[in-house]
């Protein structure tokens, strides 16, 4: 990681967006699915916030808050597995007739 001290922020990035792309996907199709996902969507903002705030606090660097947003991110990727499943054996759910 000497070298490449930005792959950790780039990856953050790319995983993120695999995340936030699951999320959307969820809380489109609505119900009480979509709304619970929207409410934790929140509630874990704030929380990392407070955690990344606290990292900082107690001397961490960046890389350490980085570090930490992406194990909330691989957490939330591997709960919205099944949902990315579900699209690629649906097609028709991504993109109606």
């Amino acid at each position: 990681m000497f070298f490449f001290p930005w792959y950790s922020a780039m990856m953050l990035a790319v995983e993120a967006g695999t995340v936030i792309d699951r999320r959307l996907w969820k809380i489109a199709q609505g119900g009480a699915e979509g709304a619970a996902e929207s409410h934790l969507m929140v509630q874990e903002k704030v929380d990392a916030l407070f955690q990344a705030g606290s990292v900082l606090l107690a001397g961490g660097s960046s890389a350490e808050v980085i570090d930490m947003y992406r194990k909330h991110v691989a957490a939330n990727a591997l709960r919205l597995q099944p949902l990315l499943a579900a699209q690629i054996n649906k097609p028709e759910a991504i993109r109606p007739s």
